[in-house]
């Protein structure tokens, strides 16, 4: 379904170039759940902007849904993207302006979805991720896990066939985190495909495959361990 190929990516500031991703191949099957594990700057958040249709590679291919999207412009990657992929950060990104149905409604109102649709597909998303009962407030009033089930509803509202978690238990203490984890399973058990990227071991021992990542370059876990 996801399918990296010889992929480099760089950044130029100034007179400094790095390269984030350093030809790297990499294939993820439908249904897969997979772990990106590495230090802090090996390039995991690059990976997932590529994989997620957010950016593309300088060098080599990405296919997607058999697609090669390398050197797509930006209007078609966002055509390719909406309605097939969902995103959950470390941060949770919700608008404290608007009411937790409103935030997850708001996916919807991009991909042009009429209003008793959308009404009643978030219904059944929160419900689903059991925070119907609070529907009306506002982020600020709902726990770290509440606004981290929150955002995993805004990302499922779209029914998208995969799922990209960037730390998504990065801010919530080890219960909470674990309330995640557990719903990302049953996330995937239902077929959703998904890459996750965690400094958590336990937690990527969840997925059914590990990948590492240093320096932009795939690598074994105890290389991850030796630099972590």
């Amino acid at each position: 379904m996801l399918a990296l190929k010889n992929s480099t990516k760089r950044f130029t500031g100034g007179d400094v170039v790095t390269t984030a991703l350093n030809g790297v191949s990499l294939e993820i099957k439908a249904g897969e759940y997979v772990a990106v594990m590495g230090p802090s700057g090996c390039g995991k958040s690059t990976l997932l902007s590529i994989l997620g249709l957010l950016d593309t590679p300088d060098e080599g291919e990405y296919w997607f849904d058999g697609k090669n999207v390398a050197g797509w412009s930006e209007t078609e990657l966002s055509d390719l993207r909406r309605g097939r992929i969902g995103f959950i950060f470390q941060s949770f990104n919700l608008i404290e302006e608007l009411s937790v149905s409103e935030n997850v409604e708001l996916a919807l109102e991009y991909a042009s979805v009429p209003t008793g649709e959308r009404r009643e597909r978030v219904a059944q998303v929160l419900d689903k991720l059991g925070v119907a009962h609070r529907a009306r407030h506002r982020p600020s009033q709902l726990s770290g896990g509440q606004q981290q089930r929150v955002a995993i509803a805004r990302a499922l509202v779209g029914r998208p066939a995969v799922l990209l978690a960037d730390e998504p238990t990065g801010n919530l203490d080890s219960a909470h985190g674990e309330e995640v984890m557990r719903i990302l399973q049953q996330i995937n058990d239902e077929g959703t495909t998904i890459v996750m990227v965690t400094h958590s071991a336990s937690h990527a021992a969840r997925a059914s495959r590990t990948v590492g990542l240093v320096d932009g370059t795939l690598a074994d876990l105890a290389a991850v361990a030796a630099v972590s």
